[in-house]
């Protein structure tokens, strides 16, 4: 299949955050194969007219719990422990793959229309939701986001669930779809495990070619309790004694981390996931954005679950993350229009390994164009500014992954929504939350 993009307004993404205007995209089956000013030779299967819309790679959400969709506003108003603990865990005991996979499949439609290509999610039954990203068509770095409550001593991978759901995950899905699914290993967090699992982890991360994702630092009580069980070592710190940062690696949240865990992350290459709308909601802090970037930390952008943000409009996310930054800070260059597209995008796809993020030839196709003929897109000055601080994920007229149109002018073109909307009221609901 190729498509041919004309009158294309896009951003690219690229080192000189360069604007083409009046020019072409051409795609080759899953990746782009021209961009520039003039009409590329040959003949297109499909050819779309741009004019009114902007392009821009589509956006990269690093961290996401994509069931808890069934979760959107429940256990409102309590901190992240009193929350995990009274209202989440219990409903998540009460999953089957059929819920499961009607939670997944809501929560994709909400990401794709607001203009989501690639995710990174940490779940239970990862392949339920495997098979859910794969028909959607979006790329997904899967993880089980592995936990051990027993006492260290006792540890035994043959008797951890986690790493027989790390091996099958790995086993049945990494490089699924021509490489659209990607198996990561993963520690749920320092507080939900112990060392045996993370040199387990770190080993078999190694060992077959793996990234790691893990929850770092997201509230004063993780970072500190840590500190007073590890002799004043960090989550960061601690973990890095285990090896488990010797892989490309996403450590989610660091809210609270230090600049000496920085040096760190910008040593061995982990990227911080920011999710500036769960940290708030939950009451967890402000993770310290522009000194992690000024150490040299690479940062990418989550939007965490629904349960703790109630929303995957990633334009949201986008924006609060520029404004909160320049508020708190008092500076409104803080952190950039520029900075917080490339969290959402090109820095993204460097923390999950993934060749998108940009528009240029050789990249996926994962493509999004905005309605800029929306009444909050009028008038444009400038392009970057509107996506930035004026767009919502309403104003997503087309979403291209892999090559393939998923979601146009408000059709779903890889999903069922009503077949999935009848199974999340008639049997999702009442059996999780009855």
């Amino acid at each position: 299949m190729t498509t041919l993009f004309t009158n294309v307004t896009a951003l690219l993404m690229d080192e000189g955050f360069t604007t083409l205007r009046g020019g072409y995209v051409a795609v080759d089956g899953a990746n782009i194969s021209y961009v520039g000013p003039d009409r590329p030779a040959g003949n297109f299967d499909e050819t779309i007219d741009c004019t009114g819309k902007v392009m821009m790679p589509g956006f990269v959400n690093c961290h996401t719990h994509i069931p808890m969709t069934l979760m959107r506003g429940y256990g409102g108003g309590c901190d992240l422990h009193t929350w995990l603990n009274d209202f989440i865990f219990p409903a998540e005991a009460k999953w089957d793959d059929r819920s499961l996979a009607a939670a997944t499949g809501l929560g994709l439609a909400e990401m794709i229309s607001c203009g989501v290509t690639c995710i990174a999610d940490m779940y239970m039954r990862t392949g339920v939701i495997a098979q859910q990203v794969l028909d959607a068509g979006i790329s997904a770095n899967l993880s089980v986001g592995g936990v051990y409550f027993g006492a260290p001593e006792d540890f035994s991978p043959d008797k951890c669930g986690d790493c027989a759901n790390q091996k099958a995950l790995t086993e049945e899905w990494h490089m699924a779809g021509d490489g659209q699914i990607v198996a990561d290993a993963s520690i749920h967090g320092e507080y939900t495990s112990s060392a045996p699992l993370w040199q387990w982890m770190a080993d078999y991360a190694l060992e077959h070619g793996l990234g790691m994702h893990v929850h770092i630092s997201e509230t004063k009580k993780e970072h500190e309790e840590c500190k007073s069980r590890r002799g004043g070592l960090t989550p960061i710190q601690i973990l890095n004694q285990y090896g488990v940062w010797d892989t490309r690696a996403i450590a989610a949240h660091c809210v609270w981390t230090t600049p000496e865990d920085w040096a760190i992350m910008a040593d061995k290459g982990v990227s911080c996931v920011h999710n500036p709308y769960s940290n708030l909601k939950l009451g967890s802090g402000v993770a310290p954005i522009p000194a992690m970037l000024q150490a040299g930390v690479n940062v990418a952008l989550g939007t965490d679950g629904v349960s703790s943000h109630n929303s995957v409009d990633f334009f949201d996310d986008m924006k609060l993350a520029a404004i909160l930054h320049n508020g708190v800070a008092c500076d409104p260059m803080a952190l950039t229009a520029r900075q917080a597209l490339e969290m959402a995008t090109a820095s993204g796809a460097k923390a999950l390994g993934r060749n998108t993020g940009r528009i240029e030839a050789g990249a996926a196709a994962d493509l999004i164009l905005v309605d800029f003929d929306a009444p909050n897109l009028i008038p444009c000055h400038d392009e970057a500014e509107n996506l930035v601080f004026s767009a919502h994920g309403s104003n997503v007229w087309m979403n291209m992954a892999r090559g393939k149109i998923i979601y146009k002018n408000g059709a779903f073109l890889t999903l069922d929504l009503e077949k999935i909307k009848a199974e999340v009221k008639q049997y999702a609901l009442p059996l999780i939350f009855h």
